[in-house]
């Protein structure tokens, strides 16, 4: 990408599209174009079709969605359905009509089958059922990708679709109804040690396996796609390659809070996907692979935790 491109991130304010924002500025890049929700509703297309007209940018990265955890994409299926399609939808349909050839959809590992083959390759996608709780979420997701592969063959268009494993970091939501696992153990535990408690509960069994991927890391990822012109299409995932439990996931986020009491797990909550660790062969043997160790980043994000949401 040239320096002086015009480049729109979708959804800057979130925890990607921030990192996003950062990791250009840091790159040298001048011409960033955002807008906040209140600027540009994503879900309205002429709204959409209007500002991406007028702006028309070289590059777009797409990392506006409605996210949440396990407990959120559970109960509120259809806003999770509904908002993504439609985001997804606008910005490429309207992307498109502007003439931008250069797009990177962001999307989740959640699009794969629930008992898929570990760890998971791309081409695993649409062999399987999906994970009950998150099935609206991984649908709309999968359209996504769907929606990229079919622009770049009608319309020769350049959209790479990305899928990230679970992110934690900086501008995370650590609203325990709504946040995913680590940013909710992370409000748990600091909730726990401040009231002196001896225990702090944990959703399900501690056994499910997990893969974190410390969102800077992913911003990385993110660029490296976009700025590699050979790469004009196709699915990546997006992870560190290595997984743990969530007891472990558990535990560690003890340690980086310093609270030494015991974990009780809630069995009657659900545990979800028994594991879900992605093979990142394909963006490895490319040239790029994540920094950040999963110690390191939880301390990375327990900091941001405490200088913007000690009062939450």
């Amino acid at each position: 990408m040239d320096k002086g491109a015009k480049i729109f991130v979708a959804g800057h304010r979130g925890m990607v599209g921030s990192a996003i924002v950062r990791r250009l500025a840091a790159a040298g890049y001048t011409n960033v174009v955002t807008r906040s929700r209140h600027e540009l509703d994503l879900t309205q297309q002429a709204e959409v079709s209007r500002f991406l007209n007028a702006e028309q940018p070289d590059y777009i990265f797409m990392a506006a969605a409605k996210v949440g955890g396990i407990h959120a994409n559970n109960v509120y299926r259809a806003d999770f359905i509904y908002q993504n399609l439609i985001i997804e939808a606008n910005i490429v349909q309207a992307a498109y009509a502007a003439g931008t050839q250069r797009m990177l959809f962001l999307g989740s590992s959640c699009i794969y089958p629930r008992d898929c083959p570990q760890p998971i390759r791309e081409d695993h996608l649409l062999t399987g059922p999906l994970e009950p709780t998150n099935e609206p979420y991984a649908i709309a997701k999968i359209a996504g990708v769907k929606l990229c592969e079919s622009y770049n063959r009608q319309y020769g268009t350049k959209y790479v679709s990305a899928m990230p494993t679970n992110l934690y970091g900086p501008n995370d939501n650590y609203d325990l109804a709504t946040s995913h696992v680590l940013p909710a153990l992370i409000r748990k535990v600091y909730e726990a040690k401040r009231r002196g408690d001896k225990t702090y509960e944990v959703w399900g069994s501690g056994r499910p396996m997990r893969e974190f991927l410390y969102v800077d890391d992913m911003a990385d990822a993110c660029v490296f796609l976009m700025e590699n012109e050979a790469i004009d299409a196709g699915l990546f995932n997006v992870g560190t390659g290595v997984d743990v439990t969530i007891r472990e996931l558990a535990e560690t986020v003890m340690q980086v809070v310093g609270f030494d009491g015991e974990i009780v797990f809630d069995a009657s909550k659900p545990d979800g996907t028994p594991r879900k660790l992605l093979n990142v062969d394909r963006l490895r043997n490319l040239g790029w692979q994540a920094r950040t160790s999963l110690r390191d980043g939880i301390a990375l994000a327990y900091a941001d935790f405490l200088a913007k949401y000690r009062e939450v």
